[in-house]
């Protein structure tokens, strides 16, 4: 048995999870469109939320639309630009649903925290015992 040759990563070994809340194929919430949210609650704008996001403006308008048709109300109420600009903002549901979403996210997380000690226990001995 030889220890890892020089290929394998060395990078620390973490448990990521994403949650994903579906409405039949559409993603309705996901860790993207919770990221999304909060930097249009941050912004007040879609346009300059997908531009903190590396996003077209018609990409970061799609996930809203997506994520508006999916809940029974809207969860972005958004003003069309004119003499002094448009803007968006998270309505009472949209606040609701992103608190919600980030609540569940760290009770999952802290609840599988203990499997990453599992885990890269397992991981570390299965590359200590590589066959030659």
């Amino acid at each position: 048995m030889k220890p890892m040759d020089d290929s394998t990563p060395t990078e620390p070994l973490y448990l990521k999870t994403q949650i994903r809340l579906m409405k039949g194929d559409a993603i309705a919430m996901g860790p993207g469109k919770a990221e999304l949210l909060a930097a249009i609650a941050a912004t007040g704008s879609i346009a300059a939320a997908g531009r903190h996001m590396n996003m077209s403006y018609r990409r970061a308008w799609l996930l809203v639309e997506t994520m508006n048709q999916s809940f029974s109300e809207p969860l972005v109420l958004s003003a069309k630009g004119g003499k002094h600009g448009g803007g968006a903002h998270l309505s009472p549901l949209g606040e609701q649903i992103l608190t919600l979403y980030r609540q569940m996210q760290a009770d999952v997380e802290h609840r599988v925290a203990h499997y990453s000690t599992a885990f890269y226990t397992l991981v570390a001995q299965e590359a200590a015992l590589k066959p030659d």
